[in-house]
């Protein structure tokens, strides 16, 4: 059997602006599954990566 090694991964502090109506609605979903506001936008931010459309923006 494997050994379990706990690991702590990298993250960077960072500073974002949002409308306050946007972070009112992610503090209420992070409530309601009884996670952070930290933990629930990561969440967000790897789903969305994960699921964007990979074609170039042609601008």
């Amino acid at each position: 059997m494997k050994k379990f090694i706990a690991r702590k991964p990298m993250k960077e502090v960072i500073s974002i602006r949002i409308p306050t109506e946007t972070l009112n609605r992610i503090d209420k979903k992070a409530n309601s599954v009884e996670i952070s506001r930290n933990e629930l936008i990561n969440q967000m931010i790897d789903y969305a990566l994960s699921n964007m459309d990979e074609t170039e923006s042609k601008k």
